[in-house]
């Protein structure tokens, strides 16, 4: 299943993994059968098939982007560097930031909104930018260290 040296892939058997696909509620372990052989899709075993190392800095136990998704954050910081000058987070009700319309955002910024939109945390949602998103191609442009096997598989 993980043979693409010919550059094709076998539609059939991607179709079988996600029809005998786990109940995306249970936490682990992230493994499905497929034609009879166990294929996991953990973080670990992602990171390895996508030969994406986990990079974390001396004294410290998570890598930059988990760090920084921790942080209280500031929503202006994030528009200033991912919307077109002048535009910003739409917000709620509350007044609160709620997403970033991808009309409103740097041409780079949308290319990795596309990247994070169908690889990385794929969703059919793609007019705007969650607040959370948002975070995460701001962590992507500043090039922080991530465990890209953690964000695909959870």
């Amino acid at each position: 299943m993980t043979d693409f040296g010919d550059g094709n892939i076998d539609v059939a058997i991607v179709k079988e993994f996600y029809a005998n696909l786990y109940d995306p509620e249970e936490k682990s372990p992230k493994q499905v059968r497929v034609r009879g052989h166990l294929i996991k899709f953990d973080e670990d075993t992602l990171n390895a098939f996508l030969k994406t190392p986990v990079i974390v800095e001396e004294g410290e136990s998570l890598c930059a982007y988990s760090r920084f998704a921790l942080l209280r954050l500031d929503p202006q910081e994030l528009a200033a560097k991912l919307c077109i000058q002048g535009r910003v987070f739409e917000l709620n009700a509350d007044g609160q930031p709620l997403k970033i319309l991808r009309k409103n955002m740097t041409t780079l910024a949308q290319i990795w909104s596309v990247l994070s939109f169908f690889n990385l945390i794929p969703t059919s949602h793609t007019s705007d930018v969650t607040l959370d998103r948002a975070r995460l191609i701001y962590g992507i442009i500043m090039k922080m260290d991530m465990n890209v096997g953690y964000l695909i598989s959870h």
